[in-house]
């Protein structure tokens, strides 16, 4: 609960609370209505998170609105602290609701078989088989099918129907009708069987059970409620994600020593140490120390950020230099990894709800088929029929009309679509997702690993005229490797992987992974400067350098007084040459003046995004080595396919202007949005959306999960962070950006099959119900209705599996 103070002196009161007992996106309507009655409440309801969102104007009572929830029917509670005690051993209400379930589905797969198997094949129909019919299908009725029962009365209460209803009204019909049969009609009699004959003609309904289809239709709806239930229930996962980021404890100094404690118990005013490798632990400013701090997973930023003292910096970034001393500015929920978990629950509660097809459409049928039910009663007594007639007539009318392919619709087409997902590296959590799959026009990438690669490398070696772009790459690298900076790994790496040359040789080795190192001789370096910058150029480019060589080549020089110049490089001696890498103003401060050629190039790389990096020794500039983060192989054709699908790409990033218009133009994107922080991001999607467009974002970093819960529509790469992934709605597990078009094409092929099959499970009980109306229902024609509208559903729920 948190209060907030208007501009005009009132209070706003903003209470989150749990909701309970929902089982369709009506429930979460009747109850916003309920709280939006109280005077000055607004409230908004999540099916989807089983969350309500409550604004008072002033203050309010968190009881009243607990106690207005549970006058409708439901339960609801404050939210339990992230890291407070959960009670019966860590399980939290959802772990036992989803337990429950599970539970009584396993024990209705287990009942309700035998019961179908009895019923549908006549050689096992043993005498009294179907008094061990009832014995198996009653505690399915009764216990197994109780959260339906429980849903019916709630809504009946409300005047409402849902597929809760229709399928608790049907089941009961059908165990009731059978118990009336089997006590007091014929069907209880030894050796009584169901017949084999398809004719259509008037039969008696005392000789006949239907627990087979009380017990059917529990068993598979349960299902489908489990597996819905249990992708639902990840919804909160990204908020502990979030909350999990954070460092759990700190060195804090106390009287000038270190003290570890609780990040929980640090307070304003602190001041922490931070390690090189080690987690800030809260928003502060540095007071002493220098180092790079990685940002990308707050900002998106792919260069990490050179800090010194004076500068801000945020917790759960990464220290990847030096020592720093931070003083704490904001601890606890004022912290801005606290406020992006803010935005990501404020982004899923405001997610606007999906109606279920079922539930829309049993809105319908329901009250149509019980005033067809009651008419037919009336029509049969009124005719002067017998009352074992008419009711008969009218129960048939209730039985026929809850099919078994209903229980299947869903869940069948959902599990073979998430399993050819699977197959291609899409993950769906829920059938919510793909409703908004159909309407998307527009889809939002992140820049910074989801284009790209996500990760530093060398993109060109630019010597200067008389240096060997292999030994500039050498020395530079020697140097680079006794540093924790990403951009000097990144330099390390490529020298590690590249062959050093023999004393005195001009060769330079330009390929990808196969190239290897045999002969000294070969003047590779030409070739390269001819294919990358024209004849007598003396730029090399390297594409891949990731050659293969014998072990008298392998390795680096070792270095001599080595030092880390705060913000702008590194020193020290390599093979007896006095190296300098880093930044322009690092040679200035040793009176080095790069040459002419040397500084068009690092402006040609600065001006596309890159990073340069200047290398001298000995009193002179020898070249500039360019680090950047690459395009994926996959991204350009990933664009063409989304564009193929009617969406507009939008490249959306915290990197700056420079490098996202230059990523944008290889790829093929037209839009770019660049230099945006996690809110910004979020409110860049919501433009989008009030515009008209329906959104979806494809995003891998912590910086990316409010908006990937805001959109429409979120898609994590499976290579990014939990929180990103948890925050969206489809999962990417390969990292490959053309998942993404995969996924909009497989989830809107899954649920044009959904839909065919609701069609198709209503379809055939509508058409049968006139004839259960005119009394005219032969158990078995109405048997083989329902095996073969649920044969239909499952194989065209099988026809995904061929989905390319």
């Amino acid at each position: 609960m948190s209060t907030t103070a208007l501009p005009d002196g009132t209070a706003q009161t903003r209470i989150d609370l749990e909701i309970g007992g929902m089982t369709c996106a009506s429930c979460a309507m009747r109850i916003e209505k309920k709280l939006n009655k109280l005077d000055g409440v607004t409230a908004t309801v999540n099916y989807a998170t089983e969350k309500a969102q409550v604004t008072v104007e002033g203050r309010i009572d968190p009881a009243v609105l607990i106690t207005e929830v549970e006058n409708a029917g439901y339960s609801a509670a404050l939210p339990a602290p992230p890291d407070g005690p959960r009670g019966d051993g860590g399980e939290t209400a959802e772990d036992r609701e989803l337990r429950s379930l599970r539970h009584r589905l396993v024990g209705s797969i287990v009942l309700s078989v035998p019961v179908i198997l009895l019923a549908m094949i006549p050689a096992l129909q043993f005498t009294f088989w179907q008094w061990a019919s009832l014995t198996l299908a009653a505690p399915v009725i009764v216990w197994a099918a109780w959260p339906f029962h429980r849903a019916a009365w709630v809504n009946l209460r409300h005047g409402a129907a849902t597929m809760d209803t229709l399928i608790s009204l049907g089941t009961t019909a059908a165990f009731l009708w059978s118990l009336y049969a089997l006590f007091l009609g014929t069907a209880g009699e030894p050796g009584m069987t169901h017949g084999f004959s398809l004719a259509i003609a008037p039969s008696d309904g005392a000789a006949n059970i239907y627990l087979e289809v009380a017990a059917g239709v529990t068993m598979f709806v349960l299902a489908g409620r489990y597996f819905e239930k249990r992708a639902k229930r990840r919804a909160g996962a990204a908020l502990r994600a979030l909350l999990e980021l954070g460092a759990k404890d700190v060195a804090v100094l106390r009287g000038g020593v270190e003290t570890r404690i609780p990040t929980s118990e640090l307070r304003v005013g602190d001041e922490f140490v931070v390690r090189p490798g080690e987690k800030i632990a809260t928003d502060g400013v540095v007071v002493s120390g220098s180092s790079a701090v990685d940002r990308s997973m707050i900002t998106g930023e792919s260069v990490p950020v050179e800090t010194g003292e004076g500068d801000a910096v945020t917790g759960a970034t990464v220290n990847a230099g030096g020592r720093l001393v931070v003083r704490a500015t904001r601890v606890g929920a004022d912290t801005q990894l606290a406020q992006m978990a803010r935005m990501v629950e404020d982004a899923q509660t405001g997610k606007a709800e999906v109606q279920r097809l079922a539930d829309r459409i049993s809105g319908v049928f329901v009250p149509i088929v019980i005033t067809i039910a009651v008419a037919t009663l009336g029509a049969w007594l009124g005719a002067g029929f017998p009352a074992s007639a008419a009711f008969t007539a009218a129960v048939a009318v209730l039985i026929i009309a809850c099919p078994c392919a209903l229980g299947l619709a869903t869940p069948t087409a959902l599990l073979v679509g998430t399993g050819r997902g699977a197959q291609m590296g899409v993950l769906i959590k829920g059938p919510e997702v793909l409703e908004s799959t159909r309407r998307v026009d527009t889809v939002v990438l992140d820049k910074t690993g989801t284009v790209t690669e996500g990760r530093m490398s060398v993109a060109a070696v630019v010597p200067a005229e008389g240096t060997d772009a292999a030994v500039l790459l050498r020395v530079a690298g020697a140097l680079e490797h006794a540093s924790e900076h990403p951009i000097a790994r990144a330099i390390a790496a490529r020298a590690l992987s590249a062959a050093p040359p023999a004393e005195g040789s001009q060769n330079v080795v330009s390929g990808g992974p196969d190239a290897a190192v045999s002969d000294p001789s070969r003047d590779v370096a030409d070739a390269a400067l001819r294919d990358s910058h024209g004849e007598g150029s003396q730029n090399v480019v390297f594409e891949g350098l990731d050659a293969a060589v014998s072990d008298p080549w392998r390795g680096l020089p070792t270095v001599e007084t080595f030092q880390n110049v705060e913000g702008r490089g590194v020193t020290g001696v390599v093979e007896g040459r006095a190296v300098l890498v880093g930044r322009l103003s690092l040679l200035e401060d040793w009176a080095i003046h790069p040459s002419a050629d040397l500084l068009v190039a690092k402006a040609e790389a600065e001006a596309a995004g890159q990073t340069a990096v200047l290398v001298a020794w000995d009193g002179a500039a020898r070249g500039v080595i360019v680090v950047s983060d690459e395009v994926k192989a996959t991204s350009t054709g990933a664009v063409a396919s989304l564009k193929a699908l009617g969406l507009t790409p939008v490249l959306l990033t915290g990197d700056n202007e420079a490098a996202a218009r230059h990523i944008a133009t290889q790829v093929g994107i037209d839009e770019v949005i660049a230099e945006v922080l996690p809110a910004d991001k979020v409110a860049v999607v919501s433009r989008l959306q009030s515009e008209g467009r329906v959104v979806a974002m494809v995003g891998d970093g912590v910086n990316d999960a409010p908006a990937l819960a805001q959109a429409d529509l979120g898609m994590a790469m499976g290579t990014g962070t939990d929180v990103a992934i948890e925050a969206s709605d489809v999962t990417l597990v390969r990292g490959d950006l053309r998942a993404a078009a995969d996924a909009i094409r497989l989830s809107r092929r899954t649920l044009g099959t959904i839909k065919g099959n609701l069609f198709w499970a209503f379809g055939y009980n509508v058409a049968a119900i006139p004839l259960a109306a005119l009394g005219l229902l032969n158990p078995m024609l109405a048997g083989a209705a329902m095996a073969f509208s649920s044969v239909f559903v499952v194989g065209n729920s099988l026809r995904l599996r061929s989905f390319r």
